[in-house]
């Protein structure tokens, strides 16, 4: 079904039909990550076949240099578009295993594409974000990061909040496990490692979006696409994933309210644009409560900042805020953006002043799982995790592994880092984000099994 090439014989695990109970979280693009809950019950594992032994035995081989590698880009960390080092680390490991490289894609990407020996199968793409965040560590492990940088003309702290670091550790296993096993592998696997997945600083348009724009899901085109994401509140050895919505979209918003300056004594005398902006604040929130059927889209629209003025008994001349729409759906996410600018310049006019709202370009639209190729992967994860695989809700986190799941189906996973006993871990995004690292083979075996299960490698001819 999603391949140009089948495998002589097709892998069909044991279906799934999702349900929607439980909770789906990961924390990106500047998103609270919530508590999770209770999970679905767990899915039948697909059958084991030799080759998936083999793998396993490799994953736990390498599982001391992959975490090594972790801990060295966590020590090193780079933001987006600088994450130079880390490509270079990722290219010269890939060339060393006999993929071909490409860098430089989208400013500082690296793909690598590796034919398997096995025959015709399938295009399977992988892909891991590398870059950080700017956040001053907090966290006292020997490996900390100290490293700081100028963002969006501030210095500040850089730091894997994240966990990118984890994913680019775990896809240089699979790379090198792969290439390892070549001979036995069918098809072809393409290899992305990301750059800017947590936006840019002014707005600019990068991470998969440019990646996509400069041809990384071309030549050749992968039938299926897949990406993991190290969450905390999940504990080590579970796994999430779940058909249709996995992520919000993500949109950023920056609104001036201008009205005319005057003493804070005599408001009759200008325009007073804080009174403005905060009627349009609270009736900004009608566009959900009271414009959207929450019983069929759901949707977040939140004010990050307000600022104004110097100095208490002067009326400034503007307002400036900001903030951020999030929805599950394309239909709910345009009307929003147009019936915020529509409202904000209405009630501004109404009261004399003036209200200009941008949407900023680089937007994320959701991640959108394929159902069909969520139930013919569930099962892989199932033989790896157990019953710890387990599908989970939608979360109202961005992410723009989006845009490669706009172009071949996609399949999007969590896996859990909390250590055995961790009660409200600091959630991805915060300066004490903590990663168990016992964690990252559990992420290791399911991408391997992934690309073993879809490429119908280790099956007889």
């Amino acid at each position: 079904m999603f391949s140009r090439k089948s495998p002589a014989q097709p892998l069909r695990a044991e279906a799934v039909s999702p349900t929607r109970r439980g909770l789906l979280a990961l924390a990106c693009v500047c998103c609270a990550l919530p508590r999770l809950a209770a999970a679905a019950p767990a899915v039948t594992a697909g059958a084991a076949r030799p080759i998936h032994a083999k793998l396993d035995a490799a994953a736990k081989a390498i599982e001391e240099r992959m975490i090594a590698w972790r801990r060295d880009i966590h020590q090193n960390p780079e933001l987006g578009n600088q994450e130079r080092r880390t490509a270079a680390l990722v290219a010269a490991h890939l060339r060393g295993l006999g993929y071909e490289v490409r860098e430089g894609v989208a400013v500082t990407g690296v793909v690598g594409v590796l034919r398997g020996g096995a025959g015709d199968g399938p295009v399977v793409a992988l892909r891991a974000d590398m870059d950080a965040l700017p956040v001053a560590e907090q966290v006292d492990l020997p490996f900390a990061s100290r490293a700081r940088t100028q963002w969006g003309g501030e210095e500040v702290g850089v730091m894997h909040a994240c966990g990118h670091d984890c994913h680019v550790a775990i896809q240089m296993a699979v790379a090198e496990v792969l290439a390892a096993h070549r001979n036995e592998i069918r098809g072809t696997v393409k290899l992305i490692f990301q750059p800017a997945e947590e936006k840019l600083p002014l707005g600019e348009i990068g991470g998969a979006r440019l990646m996509v724009q400069q041809g990384v899901m071309a030549d050749p085109k992968p039938d299926a696409v897949f990406g993991l994401h190290v969450v905390a509140g999940l504990p080590v050895g579970e796994l999430r994933y779940r058909a249709g919505a996995v992520t919000a979209s993500s949109d950023g918003f920056r609104m001036t309210i201008t009205g005319k300056q005057t003493h804070g004594a005599m408001p009759w005398a200008g325009v007073d644009p804080v009174v403005s902006g905060a009627q349009i604040v609270t009736a900004m929130q009608t566009l959900v409560s009271r414009e959207t059927d929450i019983t069929r889209q759901a949707a977040v629209l939140s004010v990050g900042t307000f600022h104004a003025g110097t100095r208490y008994n002067i009326i400034p001349e503007k307002v400036e805020m900001s903030g951020t729409l999030r929805t599950f759906d394309e239909a709910t996410r345009q009307r929003i953006m147009g019936r915020l600018k529509e409202m904000a310049e209405g009630m501004a006019a109404s009261m004399g002043a003036k209200a200009e709202v941008i949407w900023e370009a680089n937007g994320y639209p959701p991640v959108q799982a394929d159902t069909a190729l969520v139930e013919r992967m569930a099962p892989s994860l199932a033989r790896v995790a157990g019953e710890k695989a387990r599908e989970g809700e939608r979360s109202s986190a961005g992410e723009d592994f989006s845009y490669f799941a706009q172009v071949s189906p996609g399949m999007f996973f969590m896996v859990g880092i909390d250590a055995p006993g961790t009660q409200g871990a600091a959630p991805n995004h915060s300066p004490r984000f903590r990663v168990d690292e016992a964690g990252l083979i559990t992420g290791l075996r399911a991408m391997l099994h992934i690309v073993a299960d879809y490429t119908g490698s280790g099956m007889p001819a």
